[in-house]
């Protein structure tokens, strides 16, 4: 699946890649995730990309930006927005589409390979992009969860599959090693990321 010589690049959708890990189980060590692709072939770059609530007196999710940043990933980040429904239930909206789409895009004559860690149905189109600039496209998500998190449109279109299920032993985190967390606020857990 990875030849040693290609230039990588790892797409992080950061909250799908949360729900995904979440779903199964487990929670990701992205230490151990990045050791493993470079092992695999020459990573050239590893992009996280997340949604903020800027107005939050606390957010779980800045130590782990905070460290990605510090640890040989490139993030990219943009204020989310908050609305309340018609239901009266308070959501936020952080879509990072664009963002990955236009970075994978500009990198395309430096990268044979991408790796892109999302079960989203939007981006078919740029895989198929990729794919037609003669570029190979990974995708990680998984069928094991009920609903799959992957959308069967992605997964056709993906040069390779591989369920993040397998890759657990690889990446995940010992369940020991979690940081108690806050339980006032989980940006992930109390809200609706979209």
């Amino acid at each position: 699946m990875f030849d040693p010589r290609e230039k990588i690049a790892l797409f992080i959708d950061g909250a799908n890649l949360y729900a995904t890990s979440r779903s199964l189980g487990f929670d990701i060590d992205y230490r151990k995730l990045l050791s493993s692709f470079q092992q695999k072939a020459y990573l050239l770059r590893a992009y996280y990309y997340t949604a903020l609530v800027e107005d939050q007196e606390y957010s779980s999710i800045r130590p782990l930006i905070d460290w990605l940043d510090y640890n040989g990933y490139k993030v990219v980040t943009k204020p989310a927005k908050e609305f309340t429904d018609s239901t009266g239930r308070r959501k936020i909206k952080g879509n990072m589409d664009i963002e990955l789409a236009i970075d994978a895009l500009e990198l395309c004559d430096v990268v044979d390979h991408y790796v892109l860690f999302s079960g989203d149905g939007d981006f078919r189109t740029l895989v198929e992009a990729l794919q037609r600039k003669g570029r190979k496209v990974s995708i990680v998500s998984t069928i094991k969860s009920q609903p799959p998190m992957i959308s069967d449109e992605l997964r056709r279109q993906a040069d390779n599959y591989i369920d993040l299920a397998s890759l657990q032993a690889e990446i995940g985190r010992d369940p020991a090693e979690r940081p108690l967390r806050r339980p006032e606020a989980d940006d992930y857990e109390n809200n609706d990321i979209e």
